[in-house]
């Protein structure tokens, strides 16, 4: 990509602005010389991984890659063979901790970022190094007693020695010789020797060596005869300590310069990582996405086709709150685009933007506009923005850009984006507008991708009767006199210098002056154009108003069909509630009929029995009524076909609906579960149905009882409101199956259960009698009922 260019899109900038969101100096590098790229697979990765990275910041913001150092100087020099200081061991350690945990938490979510992890997953585990540093070193860089026996032996005479000095000092001090010779009641050091602090006068009293004298020569710091020997051991233990210290910190080095390409390797990795956060941060504050790439076409060369731009609210990413979006399309239907518009009103900065969000994109980096952006992959963006003249080379404005001109003519090719400003100006301006055509033919014919900004008239004429070519102008507003720095395509756009003019304070005389000397072709041109801006603003906000009508009528329409549905619901839930109420009086019906079977065996008399049936058939004749059959498209029967696992079925004797759980062909039966309840039934016994609509949820009903019921209920582990319902249910259920004789096991715990169960058993009309059970049945924990 051409430098200067870069310059004048000021992506170093940018490049400065995102180092600033890096963690460490490695990354930083990385952002520091950022480039942008031609390879659509890997920009294609470096967005989607930016991508992840802002998906993961949402949701965990404080992640960051930790407390890792850049180390790799240091990894280098223990490669060499070089003893690293202590610090730098403890920054090594740090540094592989801080990339083991990133390690294992990137995989812990590689489910969900599979990018990240696919990085991560290659750093290297080095745990040993960081446990054998971390035993020999503490968090400040001290050697720990126990790095090495040597060390602590060494330590353990040195803490001895010391120990004996200063008991031998502290006799001397706290004798009556100390009183009378010394200046002061303290023990200090000099030169790495204990001494006291003795009155000049009495140096010659005590025994001993002078180390050193006070600034006012009043006091001579004396170390005693006595402790000398013990000094002198000292000495000895120190250097014997400083080189075992040297010797562990030299293993240590070792260790770590044994995988040096091991740890730069997963450096690099870690910077990586660091700087596609640093992308998704910078991303964040920008208010940034990933636009599409155009996929590259092929055209036989193997190489990659440029496409289009389509750039939606784009915004330049260097002004902030001040930035006013645009959107631009170029490519389709023509590649030449001639901006032209208002002196201050914003041409400048859109070249930059269109230029600067490319650059960006295939950089990996997400851009200031709306995802539905797109933009192809250019082998260069040359651009030539602005008047640095060369005052060495003594160029002249007209020279300056006619030299960026002819570079970008040798260069630029199909692949390529080219920005021009003010293309054409700073000379003769019929030679320079015959320059300009002349320039954006070139173009044209080698189908680069052009955007130019002019204020040349003839330039706009041409653009608009060439194909290829296409106008475009940053708006101004008539009323205000000043520019809206929107960007309109298709239309060209008066220079409107005189009001720019007027409205920075140029004397009315001179502006009226000026307008006078304008030919009447320039001003019947200019007026043609205002009255265009001005009739465009007109349909524009007609535009807005016949939007803004058109989202009242559908939210309005929207309303009513809310309310429509409202109401079939309503109406659906009051028939729901009714046939709810019918089945739940059913249900009563049926356990009367089970009831009334069971006293059957009593009183030898079907009269009970007979008259529950007949209130029962009654309210099945109600439930197969019309009137509460579903609406059309609800809940229907249809021909049953084969029943399958999952299918909507109505049962048959209780006209309730049920869903299959499991069928047995062989013995021609089928399980279903309506509510809470399941039960299995023959084949015959259900008729396959439609599923209700959504929002129509029946509540649970008792249902009739399976003919397969166990001979035992387990209540133990229930609550005490849920043993009577549970033994009622159950003791219907096993009457109805002709069972004799049931086992209610309760177990036997706080008595509780088993109280519930025997008091309720005396007033069951189901239960002819009970007893606890018998030894070999389960003791008192289970109560035997006969029925």
């Amino acid at each position: 990509m051409d430098n200067k260019s870069l310059e004048m899109l000021e992506f170093p900038h940018i490049r400065e602005i995102l180092a600033d969101y890096t963690s460490f100096s490695a990354s930083r590098e990385l952002a520091l010389n950022l480039q942008p790229l031609q390879d659509y697979d890997r920009i294609s990765q470096l967005l989607q991984q930016t991508a992840e990275a802002r998906q993961l910041l949402t949701l965990d913001k404080g992640f960051s890659i930790g407390s890792a150092h850049d180390i790799r100087a240091k990894v280098r020099l223990a490669a060499l063979e070089g003893i690293l200081d202590p610090i730098s061991l403890v920054e090594v350690q740090q540094t592989l901790a801080a990339l083991h945990d990133l390690r294992r938490y990137l995989k812990s979510i590689s489910e969900d970022f599979p990018l990240l992890w696919n990085i991560a997953q290659d750093v290297v585990e080095l745990h040993q190094i960081e446990k054998d540093i971390g035993a020999c070193l503490d968090p400040a860089g001290e050697v720990l007693d126990t790095a090495s026996p040597a060390l602590a032996n060494i330590r353990a005479q040195l803490r001895s020695t010391r120990s004996e000095i200063l008991e031998k000092l502290e006799s001397i001090v706290r004798s009556p010789r100390g009183d009378r010779f010394l200046q002061e009641d303290v023990i200090t050091e000099r030169e790495g020797r204990y001494v006291l602090l003795v009155k000049v006068e009495n140096r010659h009293d005590i025994k001993g060596i002078v180390h050193d004298i006070s600034n006012t020569g009043a006091t001579v710091f004396m170390e005693p005869t006595a402790t000398v020997g013990l000094g002198n051991a000292i000495r000895e233990l120190v250097a014997e300590e400083r080189h075992e210290v040297e010797k562990v910190l030299r293993l240590l080095s070792a260790e770590v310069g044994a995988h040096a390409q091991d740890i730069t390797h997963s450096i690099a990795l870690t910077a990586e990582l660091d700087l596609i956060l640093a992308k998704a941060r910078y991303a964040r504050r920008l208010n940034a996405v990933e636009p599409l790439i155009s996929t590259p076409a092929g055209d036989g060369d193997g190489k990659i086709k440029t496409g289009s731009i389509k750039l939606v609210n784009a915004r330049h990413p260097l002004l902030g709150d001040k930035a006013v979006s645009f959107s631009v399309e170029l490519g389709d239907g023509f590649s030449v685009l001639v901006v032209t518009g208002p002196n201050t009103g914003g041409k400048t900065v859109t070249l930059k933007t269109i230029g600067l969000l490319s650059v960006m994109a295939q950089a990996g980096m997400p851009i200031p506009a709306d995802s539905s952006s797109r933009l192809p992959i250019f082998d260069g963006v040359f651009t030539d923005i602005g008047d640095e003249q060369s005052i060495e080379q003594t160029l002249s404005t007209f020279s300056w850009h006619m030299g960026n001109i002819v570079r970008i003519i040798g260069q630029a090719g199909s692949k390529s984006l080219v920005l021009l400003d003010e293309l054409g100006t700073s000379t003769d301006p019929a030679e320079g507008s015959a320059l300009a055509r002349a320039i954006l033919r070139h173009f044209l014919a080698r189908g680069t991708l052009t955007v130019a900004t002019t204020h040349f008239s003839d330039l706009k004429a041409f653009a608009h009767t060439t194909p290829g070519l296409n106008n475009a102008s940053l708006e101004f507003d008539p009323k205000t006199l000043a520019p809206t720095y929107h960007l309109t395509i298709g239309t060209p756009g008066g220079s409107n210098a005189l009001a720019t003019a007027a409205r920075l304070g140029l004397p009315a005389e001179i502006i009226n002056d000026a307008r006078s000397l304008l030919s009447g072709h320039s001003q019947e041109l200019e007026g043609l154009l205002s009255n265009l801006m001005e009739e465009k603003q007109k349909i524009t906000s007609l535009e807005l108003d016949l939007l803004t009508e058109r989202d009242k009528v559908t939210k309005r329409s929207a309303d009513l069909e809310k309310e429509l549905q409202r109401l079939k619901t309503e109406e659906r839930k009051a028939i729901q509630m009714e046939r709810d109420e019918i089945v739940r009086e059913a249900a009563e019906l049926h356990k009367e009929i089970r009831q009334a079977a069971a006293e059957l065996r009593k009183e030898k008399t079907a009269a009970r029995v007979e008259q529950a049936r007949h209130s029962l058939a009654k309210v099945r004749e109600q439930l197969d009524s019309a009137a509460w059959q579903p609406p059309a498209g609800e809940t229907t029967e249809e021909d049953t076909g084969v029943i399958k696992i999952g299918d909507t079925v109505i049962v048959k004797e209780a006209g309730l609906t049920a869903t299959v759980t499991s069928i047995s062909e062989e013995a021609q039966e089928v399980e279903v579960q309506a509510g809470n309840t399941r039960m299995r039934l023959g084949l015959g016994s259900v008729v396959k149905t439609t599923p209700p609509s959504p929002g129509i949820i029946s509540p649970p009903v008792k249902l009739p009882p399976s003919r397969h019921v166990s001979l035992e209920l387990d209540l133990r582990g229930k609550r005490a409101d849920e043993v009577e319902p549970l033994l009622d249910s159950y003791l219907n259920d096993a009457a109805q199956a002709n069972i004799s004789q049931a086992r209610i096991i309760h177990g036997i715990a706080t008595g509780t259960v088993r109280s519930i169960v025997r008091e309720f058993l005396k007033t069951h009309p189901l239960a002819k009698s009970f007893r606890p059970g018998n030894r070999d049945e389960g003791g008192d924990g289970v109560t035997m009922v006969g029925l």
